[in-house]
């Protein structure tokens, strides 16, 4: 069979969603699948009419019978009724996390955004989320039918475990620069920390030009210019390279879908300091991290400095990750989820 994978925006781009999809892309031939990329020019998913049923337009040039469409999120939920119907094949929805749960948009956008993605949701001939608890909200807040959500966690490459760094404490925050991470929330906290021997090293691009700048003033006004080493979007090999010489990993985020920089986290058997902010939680085990309520800078703070003062507890809560990232999926867990969904709503052969 063939899918026909479409996605907005720059597939290339060192985010965790579309790190999803070229994986998902690369690995599901393996199950006999053929996958056709298509690119949905527009800027979802705030895109235009014209773009949103452009897209589906695009969409269905590249449809042969008996295919079926595998949409990621970023536009799915933003597209409107029509341009869905329009789409010639059945359709697998692709959802990292609700766009309209994402920080930073004025309510009435919010508003439209979760009603348009409820509206597309009920269309879909099946959905496919990123965890457990994005399952649970789309059940519970969309409407979608329990039998209709299917979960692929995506995967983790195996990893040698962090050797550390070579003196003082080394953080480590992954993420792309925008208000969902929180990364405002851990410079706050952390500029309560001064007396203490800690560097934090920040990986991640800046999509939201305001947000980062924002983030350099913050920085600068508390003081911490030269403990905090933003590196801004590196390459698979230097990232791996960070994560091996780091202490500590620290989530500030409000809100994820997954957590796939804390997955990295645990297939190096880094101790993690994270937030529970969506499926965080779920994503890091109890006994390998110390979490705090998203937003709380206070409990962040007494977090941090449990985890810099304490070798033991960092030692301890080390094992347990180490241990929870040998059981982490890998992406050809991924592909073959999704490959079952895949065929499960493909049109029959007749005739």
């Amino acid at each position: 069979m063939r899918i026909i994978f479409a996605a907005p925006g720059d597939l290339a781009a060192r985010t965790g969603g579309y790190g999803y999809d070229r994986a998902v892309i690369a690995a599901l031939p393996e199950f006999n699948i053929e996958v056709a990329h298509v690119a949905l020019m527009g800027s979802f998913p705030f895109q235009s009419e014209a773009a949103a049923h452009a897209a589906a337009h695009a969409i269905n040039a590249a449809l042969a019978p008996r295919d079926v469409a595998l949409i990621d999120g970023l536009a799915y939920g933003a597209l409107p009724e029509d341009a869905i119907r329009a789409i010639t094949a059945p359709v697998l929805a692709l959802c990292h996390h609700p766009l309209g749960l994402e920080q930073g948009l004025d309510p009435a956008r919010a508003k439209a955004l979760l009603r348009s993605e409820a509206a597309a949701l009920a269309l879909a001939a099946h959905v496919i989320v990123t965890s457990a608890h994005t399952r649970k909200t789309l059940i519970e807040d969309f409407g979608v039918s329990p039998s209709a959500v299917t979960v692929a966690l995506p995967g983790t490459a195996p990893a040698s475990r962090a050797a550390g760094s070579s003196g003082g404490t080394t953080l480590l925050a992954v993420g792309s620069i925008i208000a969902r991470k929180g990364f405002d929330i851990l410079v706050e906290a952390l500029a309560g920390l001064q007396a203490l021997d800690w560097r934090l090293r920040l990986v991640g691009g800046a999509p939201a030009p305001e947000t980062a700048n924002a983030l350099a003033r913050l920085i600068e006004a508390r003081g911490l210019g030269a403990r905090i080493d933003w590196l801004g979007e590196v390459s698979a090999e230097a990232l791996d390279g960070v994560y091996d010489s780091s202490d500590i990993f620290v989530s500030s985020s409000l809100y994820e879908g997954y957590g796939m920089a804390l997955a990295e986290a645990l297939a190096r058997g880094l101790p993690i300091v994270t937030t529970t902010g969506g499926a965080c939680a779920d994503t890091a085990p109890d006994g390998a991290a110390l979490k705090v309520a998203p937003g709380d800078v206070d409990a962040l703070r007494e977090a941090l400095r449990r985890m810099i003062e304490d070798e033991g507890l960092r030692r301890d809560l080390s094992k347990a990750s180490w241990r929870a990232g040998r059981k982490l999926p890998s992406w050809r867990d991924t592909a073959r989820t999704i490959g079952r969904a895949a065929r499960a709503i493909a049109p029959a052969v007749t005739g």
